[in-house]
């Protein structure tokens, strides 16, 4: 009999659904698969549905579905040791679904949808947005669940009647998938912080939010600890039959967790379709101030006070470059790894990333995609520089504001696709004036959601940063040192373009 375990993790994100089997070799070591240690993954897509501008949908059942595909997948090999399963999933999407039949009564809204845009400026007119920070932590914001699951309440024919028969279930999507893998309907503290209608300080819906968004509060999941038996998966015709789902988290705090973040000041940065920026701050909650930064609860475990942070996000970062690539500026990511030419912002050329808006600290939907400073001179090289280094001084506002928060180590830790690249990582190093960690172990949310699951059956946490004895992750970090740069100067007129930018989308053309 051999004496490991097997953990596996489900990564459910925007764009996919991953899921990774991680091996736990508590005894003697044991030679491991290369592939950064994981012992098994596999993957699916699935559609990204936008029936009208500015509308971002899912097929929540598409999605359950594909889960239950890759955890039955036969690239998973023998899951007979398996121990437990941990979910991470996009956080502020939401779904509603007939608590009978567990049919959807219509698509999951993404987090990036704004079709509430109209609300959210209502209710910032009528003075509201000071309550939802007090009680939350967040600014109003389309980004976050409440306006979303208000308009599935309003708009869907279902709904109503559901909600009077008492069998509307409706919120962030990892109560749909637990329901449906596990047969129990519950949140958690981290991903119910998402929402707007969670108070961080009572720890509990709170009913002066619903009724501020016109959610009703008995409609809403009971809240549980991010870890501990939530249930037991069972998947027909599978070896997954009572297997404990022992965690489920939003994906962008699996990834702290997976970054070895245990302590106050520890940070990273993810660099997906967005930048996702967070650190914490230990068991206190720090409100933040006026500084646009998100006073956020990462984790709560069993008899435990809540972890808190700080999270900052920039929405457009991959998907400035994929939006680069379809409109023909380059053909291969190789193509931004290495500029012979000084920084593009030195030379006078600056993006401003704003294509969906400006995120933190701004929290600014008028503001749109910018170009300042091009000439006849300027080439498809320049621009996709300048689209690089916009996204690096964007993280870099966001670092910087946390820093003067709560005092950041002298390391930050990315992932994500931009961490492959040469140019942004010594660009980021640079304005930030601190080391940029990366390593060849890039599934950090995969990581961090098998070792919370690890912990959630009471097994002892390792909090060894950038290598997790207990998973027998080794891995091979980059440092990418920082080099002198007159970064005050880059940030300062940075800055200046940013506002330049702000109010230039139209978000309802018919009232100009």
């Amino acid at each position: 009999m051999t004496d490991h375990k097997r953990y596996a993790a489900i990564d459910q994100g925007t764009t996919g659904t991953r899921v990774l089997v991680f091996d736990d070799y508590p005894s003697a070591p044991v030679k491991l698969p290369a592939e950064n240690h994981v012992y098994a993954s596999t993957a699916l897509i699935h559609r990204q549905i936008t029936p009208k501008n500015g509308w971002v949908e899912h097929d929540a059942l598409e999605i359950l579905e594909n889960i239950k595909l890759c955890l039955a997948s036969p690239k998973l090999g023998d899951l007979a040791n398996l121990a437990a399963i941990g979910l991470s999933h996009q956080g502020e999407s939401v779904v509603a679904w007939n608590a009978d039949t567990g049919k959807p009564i219509y698509n999951a809204i993404v987090w990036q949808d704004l079709r509430t845009e109209d609300v959210i400026v209502r209710l910032k007119n009528q003075g509201a947005e000071a309550l939802v920070k007090e009680r939350t932590g967040l600014p109003l914001d389309a980004y976050f669940s409440a306006t979303k699951i208000a308009w599935l309440i309003e708009n869907i024919a279902q709904a109503k009647p559901l909600l009077a028969q008492g069998k509307l279930r409706i919120g962030t999507m990892d109560s749909f998938f637990i329901d449906h893998l596990c047969g129990v309907y519950c949140t958690d503290y981290n991903s119910a912080s998402r929402t707007s209608l969670f108070n961080i300080h009572t720890l509990k819906w709170d009913k002066d939010l619903c009724s501020l968004f016109n959610v009703p509060i008995q409609c809403l999941a009971p809240i549980r600890d991010n870890i501990g038996e939530i249930g037991r998966v069972c998947i027909e015709k599978t070896l997954i039959q009572s297997v404990p789902l022992t965690a489920s988290i939003v994906d962008q705090f699996a990834g702290i967790y997976g970054h070895g973040c245990r302590n106050d000041g520890d940070a990273k940065a993810t660099f997906g379709t967005g930048a996702f920026l967070q650190c914490l701050t230990g068991h206190t909650l720090n409100t933040a101030a006026d500084s646009g930064l998100l006073p956020t609860l990462c984790w709560k475990f069993p008899d435990e006070a809540p972890v808190f942070g700080l999270d900052g996000g920039v929405y457009n970062a991959a998907s400035a470059l994929n939006w680069a690539r379809k409109v023909g500026l380059f053909e291969s990511f190789d193509e931004l790894d290495h500029f012979a030419d000084e920084p593009a912002i030195l030379r006078g050329l600056a993006f401003i990333p704003a294509l969906s808006g400006l995120g933190c600290p701004y929290w600014d939907r008028s503001a749109s995609g910018l170009w300042a400073g091009i000439s006849l001179d300027t080439e498809n090289k320049d621009l996709l520089q300048s689209i690089l280094e916009g996204i690096a001084i964007r993280s870099a506002q966001v670092i910087r504001a946390m820093d003067q928060i709560t005092p950041l180590g002298e390391d930050i830790s990315i992932d994500g696709g931009l961490s492959a690249n040469r140019y942004f990582k010594q660009f980021l190093a640079n304005i930030l004036n601190r080391n940029i960690l990366s390593s060849n172990h890039q599934e950090k949310t995969a990581l961090g959601t098998a070792l919370l699951a690890r912990k959630g059956l009471a097994l002892q946490d390792s909090s060894i940063k950038n290598s997790d004895k207990s998973l027998n992750i080794k891995q091979i970090v980059d440092i990418t040192k920082p080099h002198a740069i007159n970064r005050n100067l880059i940030l300062e007129n940075y800055t200046l373009m940013v506002e330049r930018s702000r109010g230039l989308r139209h978000l309802n053309p018919s009232q100009d």
